[in-house]
C-alpha cells in the first residue's frame, strides 16, 4: 500500500503514531528508508521526514497531534443517536418523504439537541460518521406498486415463455 497520491493515510491518530514509531524502529535496525516505507505502507519521503524530525526533536516529534479545526459540537452519544435516526429514515423522524437532505439533518439536530449546524457543515459531519451522498431512485408519483406486482406475477411469465418459443 502506498500513499504517493497525496491522500491522508487511513487510521486513527494513535494508529498513525504507532506507524511512525515502527518506521523509526526499523530505521534504527538498519533498514533503508525505501524498505521501511514498503513495510509500513507509506511513501519513502514520509519515512525520511519522520526520521529527520526525530533526529531534530526526539521521538516526541512523532506523537499524534490533535486534529486541526473546530471540534464537532455533538458529543459521542449524540452522534450515535443521530446515526440511529439516520438509519431509521427521515419518515420515522417526521419528514414527509424518504430522503435525508443536509437541511433536514440540520433541522433534526436543532430540534433534537438544540444545536445549530450550518447546512454546509452537516455534509462534513455526515461524512465523518461514514455516510455518503445517495441519489434517490426516481419513481413516478402515480406508480402503483400493487398493480406492478400483479403484472410481474401473472403477465410477465406468459410473455417470457412466448419469447423463448
Amino acid at each position: 500500500m502506498s500513499y504517493t497520491d497525496g491522500m491522508r493515510p487511513s487510521g486513527s491518530p494513535q494508529e498513525l503514531e504507532q506507524r511512525r514509531y515502527r518506521a523509526l524502529a526499523l530505521l534504527q535496525q538498519g533498514l533503508s528508508p525505501v524498505e521501511v516505507a514498503q513495510r509500513v505502507g507509506v511513501d519513502r519521503r514520509s519515512v525520511r521526514r519522520w526520521n529527520s524530525a526525530a533526529r531534530r526533536q526526539g521521538q516526541e516529534a512523532l506523537r499524534a497531534q490533535p486534529a486541526p479545526g473546530r471540534p464537532t459540537r455533538l458529543s459521542a452519544g449524540q452522534q450515535r443517536v443521530l446515526e440511529r435516526a439516520l438509519l431509521r429514515g427521515p419518515e420515522a423522524a417526521g419528514f414527509p418523504t424518504p430522503l435525508w437532505t443536509c437541511p433536514r439533518v440540520a433541522d433534526w439536530i436543532q430540534q433534537r439537541f438544540g444545536i445549530r449546524y450550518h447546512v454546509d457543515h452537516v455534509g462534513r459531519l455526515l461524512h465523518a460518521l461514514g455516510f455518503t451522498p445517495q441519489k434517490p431512485a426516481r419513481r413516478a408519483v402515480e406508480r402503483d406498486e400493487e398493480a406492478i406486482g400483479q403484472w410481474v406475477k401473472q403477465q410477465w411469465p406468459a410473455i417470457k415463455k412466448k419469447r423463448r418459443a
